[in-house]
C-alpha cells in the first residue's frame, strides 16, 4: 500500500500499474492481484487509506495545536509533506484531476477526503469565530482547500517547495487563511 501510494501521488491513478508495482515491491504481479483483483480494488484501497489516514492526522493536529487559530495556520503544512517528499501531490488531489477517468469506487474516496477536510476546515473557522454565518463559513472552507491544493499543483509543476510557502504567505496577506 505504501508503494502505491507514493506511485499515485506521483502518476496518479495511471501510476497504480500491477507489474511496475510488483517489481518496485520485489514480487510478482499474481501477488498483488490475489489481494486486489482490479485496479479499480486497489486504487479504492489506496485512496481509503490516504484518505483515513489524513482524517487521523486532521485530528491529531486539532488536538496538539489545541486551538482553532492554530490548526488553521498549520493546515497548509499537511499538504506541504507531500512536496517534501519526493515532489509528491496529495493524492486525491492529483486523482481529482483525473475524475472523468476514474472507476465510481474510487471517486467515491477522492469525494470523501474533500468532505472530510471541507468540513474540519468549516469545523476550523466556525470555532476560531471567522464568521457566524455557517454558510459562509462552509464556503471559505472549500476556497482554503481549492487554494492550497492550487499552491501545491503551482509548487510541484516548479520543483520548489518555496512556491507553496510564498503562496501560503500570499494567502494569509489577503486574509484568505487567518494568519
Amino acid at each position: 500500500m505504501a508503494v502505491a501510494r507514493a506511485r499515485a501521488q506521483a502518476h496518479g491513478y495511471d501510476g497504480l500499474n500491477f507489474r511496475d508495482l510488483a517489481a518496485d515491491i520485489g514480487i510478482k504481479s499474481a501477488s498483488i492481484h490475489y489481494h486486489f483483483p482490479t485496479k479499480a480494488d486497489l486504487g479504492a484501497a489506496v485512496a481509503k487509506r490516504y484518505r483515513e489516514d489524513s482524517a487521523e492526522g486532521l485530528e491529531r493536529l486539532w488536538i496538539e495545536k489545541g486551538k482553532p487559530a492554530a490548526c488553521l495556520r498549520a493546515y497548509p503544512g499537511v499538504f506541504r509533506k507531500a512536496l517534501e517528499r519526493g515532489n509528491r501531490m496529495c493524492l486525491c488531489g492529483f486523482m481529482a484531476a483525473e475524475y472523468d477517468d476514474l472507476p465510481d469506487t474510487v471517486k467515491a474516496e477522492v469525494k470523501a477526503f474533500a468532505d472530510a477536510h471541507v468540513a474540519w476546515l468549516t469545523r476550523a473557522l466556525a470555532a476560531s469565530g471567522v464568521d457566524a454565518d455557517p454558510e459562509q463559513v462552509e464556503r471559505r472552507a472549500r476556497a482554503i482547500f481549492a487554494a492550497i491544493g492550487g499552491a501545491q499543483l503551482m509548487a510541484r509543476s516548479r520543483a520548489d517547495v518555496s512556491v507553496f510557502d510564498e503562496i501560503i504567505d500570499s494567502y494569509r496577506a489577503t486574509g484568505l487563511i487567518p494568519a
